[in-house]
Protein backbone atom coordinates (compact mmCIF):
# COMPACT_ATOMS: atom_id res chain seq x y z
CA UNK A 1 0.00 0.00 0.00
CA UNK A 2 1.13 3.42 -0.93
CA UNK A 3 1.72 5.90 2.10
CA UNK A 4 -0.94 8.60 1.64
CA UNK A 5 -1.67 11.70 3.92
CA UNK A 6 -4.66 9.97 5.07
CA UNK A 7 -2.84 6.39 6.12
CA UNK A 8 0.20 8.05 7.22
CA UNK A 9 -0.49 6.76 10.88
CA UNK A 10 -0.72 3.33 9.81
CA UNK A 11 2.11 2.79 7.58
CA UNK A 12 5.63 2.54 8.41
CA UNK A 13 7.36 5.47 9.61
CA UNK A 14 10.80 4.30 9.85
CA UNK A 15 12.59 6.07 6.94
CA UNK A 16 10.45 9.28 6.65
CA UNK A 17 12.09 12.37 7.20
CA UNK A 18 10.18 14.34 10.27
CA UNK A 19 9.79 17.04 12.96
CA UNK A 20 8.52 17.54 16.01
CA UNK A 21 6.28 20.43 15.64
CA UNK A 22 4.45 20.67 18.85
CA UNK A 23 4.92 18.83 22.30
CA UNK A 24 4.13 19.48 25.87
CA UNK A 25 8.03 19.64 26.22
CA UNK A 26 9.08 22.81 25.11
CA UNK A 27 12.64 21.39 24.76
CA UNK A 28 12.32 18.65 22.05
CA UNK A 29 9.89 21.05 20.11
CA UNK A 30 11.30 21.94 16.33
CA UNK A 31 13.56 18.37 16.79
CA UNK A 32 14.25 17.01 12.62
CA UNK A 33 16.06 14.43 11.19
CA UNK A 34 14.46 10.87 9.75
CA UNK A 35 12.78 8.23 11.86
CA UNK A 36 15.52 5.35 12.38
CA UNK A 37 13.53 3.38 14.85
CA UNK A 38 9.86 3.11 16.58
CA UNK A 39 8.76 1.77 19.70
CA UNK A 40 5.44 1.66 21.30
CA UNK A 41 5.46 4.69 22.84
CA UNK A 42 8.14 6.28 21.37
CA UNK A 43 9.82 7.40 17.93
CA UNK A 44 13.50 7.25 17.39
CA UNK A 45 15.03 10.40 15.06
CA UNK A 46 18.75 10.48 13.71
CA UNK A 47 19.40 14.33 13.73
CA UNK A 48 22.58 15.93 13.38
CA UNK A 49 23.39 15.71 17.21
CA UNK A 50 22.60 12.12 17.38
CA UNK A 51 19.94 9.88 17.83
CA UNK A 52 16.76 11.46 19.72
CA UNK A 53 14.33 9.51 21.01
CA UNK A 54 11.03 11.12 21.02
CA UNK A 55 7.51 10.60 23.10
CA UNK A 56 4.79 9.65 20.93
CA UNK A 57 1.62 10.76 23.47
CA UNK A 58 2.81 14.35 24.06
CA UNK A 59 4.22 15.53 20.47
CA UNK A 60 2.62 16.15 17.40
CA UNK A 61 4.49 15.04 14.25
CA UNK A 62 5.47 16.18 10.75
CA UNK A 63 6.37 13.40 8.64
CA UNK A 64 7.40 14.36 4.62
CA UNK A 65 6.11 11.89 2.77
CA UNK A 66 7.95 10.44 -0.25
CA UNK A 67 6.17 12.12 -2.89
CA UNK A 68 6.93 15.62 -1.09
CA UNK A 69 3.73 16.29 0.72
CA UNK A 70 3.29 16.85 4.64
CA UNK A 71 1.24 15.08 7.30
CA UNK A 72 1.02 16.36 10.59
CA UNK A 73 -0.05 12.92 12.78
CA UNK A 74 -0.80 13.48 16.38
CA UNK A 75 1.33 11.13 18.66
CA UNK A 76 -1.76 9.77 20.58
CA UNK A 77 -2.54 8.64 17.17
CA UNK A 78 0.50 6.08 16.84
CA UNK A 79 0.84 5.29 20.37
CA UNK A 80 0.79 1.22 20.62
CA UNK A 81 0.59 0.67 16.77
CA UNK A 82 2.51 -2.48 15.95
CA UNK A 83 5.99 -1.08 15.73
Amino acid sequence: MKITTKNTAQHELIGLKVKVSKSTNPSIKGISGRVVDETMKTLVIETSGGEKRIPKDTSFFLFKLPGGDKVEVDGKRIVARPE
